[in-house]
């Protein structure tokens, strides 16, 4: 018999096809650097790309795992799951990396480049591709663009900012600012603008785009600005400019780095991974797993859309984006330096899951749930925007199914983030409903570690989250933080007041499901631990662990708040309207109740512990705490962190109960190994007034004064006050006190040891000024700072 060939037909495809669907069950796919596309995708003639990996796999049925090798791939572009790569329940496929490789996915292109002197230990090479030159990796580390100021890590906002950054006087040094950026604070600390330097006017002044990164409109702060892309900035060590005209990259390397040998990557993607599904016709059942994935493009230029009501505008990207994924996946993963957020669930999403991740130094936030407005009734989009009483939509809940219900992230490692902007979050939620946010730890962030915008429509679950060092690069914030501005909320509180009594069922109209937060510890150091804000709405919060900031309740209604552990401060009631059906019992503070206009106390305030029995009796004065007690908590220790209290406690007799020290955080080994632990705080009532400890005070290392060597070195007639030891940058005193300073006076109030500063100091966390009067240099001097 003569067989003749088919030269329409794929060979290799065809072959696979039959090799893995003829048993009606699919075998193993594996993708390496070494491979080759037309390949059959066998362990041993693997395909090379994910792309090939992903068009075989819609030829394939049953549950399948694509292995890829050890190695870096260079994406050329994003891998994109549409309906077309859907799976059924079990049938789904998992991306993965092969057992004990390390896989690496770069959005990044390599160069290769012939360096040569430039001037003052400057390098440069010709660039001959057409390619965007927004960050530059050499060795695999990100350096800088040429900046002013010159970055400085000990600096608290931007590593460094200064008033003069834009000024006429600086700007006329510049040939060619066109293509620089202008990063800057808002003028309230809420997050920052950027702007792109397009160029100069006739007068010399820049000409600027941007400044959409913001949704609360006030303007750039006068002093945290920072300006780079600028060729006449670049005196520094690690620093960098492209010259679009002469297509020349300029390179100032650290001592000791050979560029004949580096390895060279500009990032040139904005996505790694997109799940572009519908409700309709969603992509299902597709894992990722246990790869890094790094080299993203910076996306601060296109965080243009405004949230409801709040200080974020957003950009529905990031290294990977769900839109109309259902039971998705990813796991394990490392999203190393991304440009943008790390992940973005952007509408439509149900089941899908974050899990056993590291992100780290990502550009903006870590994971993102965000809805979509129109699914909103009766939408507002800026701070000072309502819709009139009579035009408000009174059905409750949302009116389409376009936002995030049901997804999760969990054990996840989260630090560095919004190293680009600043009104970030490591998780954030809006417009969505039943988010669960469990066992992860978040810190070193600029703003808020969790973050919900809006009531739109509750259910989230918030535990067992380990969340500090947050608020570094802003201000009047928490370490979780949230607002309400739902359908009833009115930028005029008596118009709100009025709202709320006459119409109680919009109360609850967006926030339809409780919030939960229990079995949390957070700690904020330039705000509070727990700050619901402006109208947060029908909220559970429970055995949770404040290590600094206290917690904050702003206007709102049914927040119930109970069997928290509260140290080195206190409860913040603010604003509160009658009969809001709030309850706070059965806490433990360690500092006075801090109120700002509340009338009405809510439905109880009631079988709390107190330190000591000048607050119970404060408390008592108001109408509240009837029932409450003061006295020592007796902590089982302390100085480990275990806040649970022994037998005999007083906490125990008004209802207190014991809840677990050791489940807050990430669980894995893996992911406990990498990090950087809380600090916890040494508790005002065990400051000693004798002895050689040292404190932290608003960023600085402090001792109270009380040897006669140090009386001696400051001049003090007695062995008095607070003496401060050394003003780091990141300090918010730096520039004001310094070392050998005594603090004698706070806001007026004496200050004779650290117990004394710390407990004044609590008790002012709104304002933005403080007076503080110090002994230098042999005479009283008065100091005006700032608390932010």
């Amino acid at each position: 018999m003569k067989f003749t060939t088919m030269p329409w037909i794929n060979l290799p495809g065809f072959l696979l096809c039959l090799l893995l669907s003829s048993n009606g069950f699919a075998k193993d796919i594996y993708v390496s650097i070494k491979g080759n596309d037309k390949n059959p995708g066998t362990k041993e003639k693997p395909f090379a790309t994910f792309k090939r990996a992903q068009l075989a796999l819609r030829t394939i049925r049953g549950a399948t795992t694509v292995y890829v090798r050890g190695g870096t791939y260079y994406f050329t572009s994003a891998v994109v799951f549409t309906a077309q790569d859907s799976r059924s329940p079990m049938e789904g496929v998992t991306y993965k990396s092969y057992s004990g490789e390390k896989v690496n996915l770069s959005g990044a292109r390599e160069l290769q480049l012939k360096w040569e002197n430039a001037k003052g230990g400057i390098k440069r090479a010709k660039v001959s591709e057409e390619i965007a030159f927004d960050q530059l990796f050499i060795n695999g580390k990100q350096q800088r663009m040429a900046r002013y100021p010159n970055y400085n890590p000990d600096i608290r906002f931007f590593g460094g900012g200064s008033a003069d950054a834009i000024s006429p006087e600086r700007v006329k040094g510049w040939n060619h600012p066109e293509g620089g950026f202008i990063h800057a604070l808002h003028k309230h600390e809420w997050g920052g603008y950027q702007y792109l330097i397009s160029g100069k006017d006739q007068e010399g002044k820049l000409t600027l785009e941007g400044g959409f990164q913001n949704n609360r409109q006030m303007g750039m702060h006068d002093k945290y600005r920072f300006v780079e892309n600028i060729f006449e900035e670049l005196d520094t060590a690690g620093e960098w400019y492209f010259d679009k005209r002469e297509k020349m990259l300029y390179f100032y390397p650290q001592q000791g780095t050979d560029l004949r040998k580096a390895r060279v990557e500009i990032p040139q993607l904005k996505s790694l991974f997109e799940f572009r599904g519908t409700a309709e016709q969603p992509v299902k059942n597709i894992r990722i797993e246990g790869m890094e994935l790094r080299h993203t493009l910076r996306t601060f230029m296109e965080t243009k859309e405004p949230l409801l009501r709040s200080d974020w505008t957003i950009y529905r990207g990031g290294a990977v984006v769900m839109e109309g994924a259902e039971h998705c996946v990813i796991k394990d993963c490392f999203f190393n330096t991304v440009g943008g957020n790390a992940v973005f669930m952007s509408n439509y999403n149900r089941n899908n899951l974050v899990s056993g991740c590291h992100i780290a130094f990502a550009g903006a936030s870590g994971v993102c749930f965000v809805g979509d407005p129109k699914a909103v009734r009766s939408p507002s989009f800026e701070y000072g925007e309502f819709v009139p009483l009579n035009e408000i939509d009174r059905v409750p809940g949302p009116k389409t199914n376009n936002y995030p219900a049901n997804c999760s992230v969990e054990n996840t490692l989260m630090y560095g983030l919004g190293s680009v902007e600043k009104q970030v979050a490591g998780v954030e939620i809006s417009m969505s409903m039943d988010i669960k946010v469990s066992h992860n730890t978040i810190y070193d962030v600029p703003r808020a570690g969790i973050n919900i915008s809006e009531g739109t429509w509750g259910g989230h679950l918030i535990e067992y989250n380990d969340v500090y060092n947050t608020v570094l690069e802003s201000g009047d914030h928490g370490a979780f933080n949230s607002w309400g501005r739902d359908r009833y909320w009115h930028p005029d509180y008596q118009v709100m007041a009025g709202i709320a009594k006459d119409n109680p069922a919009l109360i609850t109209a967006d926030v339809i499901k409780p919030i939960v937060i229990h079995d949390n510890r957070f700690r904020c150091d330039h705000g509070w631990d727990i700050d619901l804000d402006d109208g947060s709405s029908n909220y559970h919060i429970y055995n949770n662990v404040c290590l600094n900031g206290g917690l904050k309740l702003r206007e709102g209604f049914f927040r119930t708040v109970e069997n928290n552990v509260i140290l080195n401060n206190s409860f913040h009631p603010h604003v509160w309207f009658d009969r809001s059906g709030d309850v706070f019992r059965h806490n433990i503070v360690t500092r006075n109740y801090f109120p700002i206009r509340v009338n009405d106390w809510g439905k109880e305030v009631d079988r709390n512990l107190f330190p000591d029995q000048q607050a119970l009796e404060a408390a008592q004065k108001v109408g509240t705490d009837a029932h409450s007690a003061y006295g020592d908590p007796l902590f089982v220790h302390a100085g480990i962190g275990d806040y649970r209290v022994k037998p005999g406690s007083p906490a125990l007799k008004l209802g207190f109960k014991n809840f677990p020290m050791n489940e807050f955080g990430v669980k894995s080994p893996a992911l406990k190994a990498l990090v950087s632990p809380v600090k916890l705080p040494v508790l005002i009532s065990e400051m000693k007034s004798e002895g050689q400890d040292n404190y932290e005070f608003l960023g600085a290392k402090v001792k109270n004064l009380n040897t006669l060597g140090e009386r001696s070195a400051t001049g003090m007639s007695t062995e008095t006050g607070v003496l401060v030891l050394e003003v780091p940058k990141k300090s918010i005193l730096y520039g004001k006190l310094q070392a050998n300073d005594v603090v004698l006076k706070f806001n007026d109030a004496p200050v004779k040891n650290m117990k004394d500063l710390m407990t004044i100091q609590m008790g002012l966390q709104l304002s933005q000024k403080a007076m503080v009067e110090v002994f230098r240099n042999q005479a009283l001097k008065k100091i005006e700072i700032s608390l932010k």
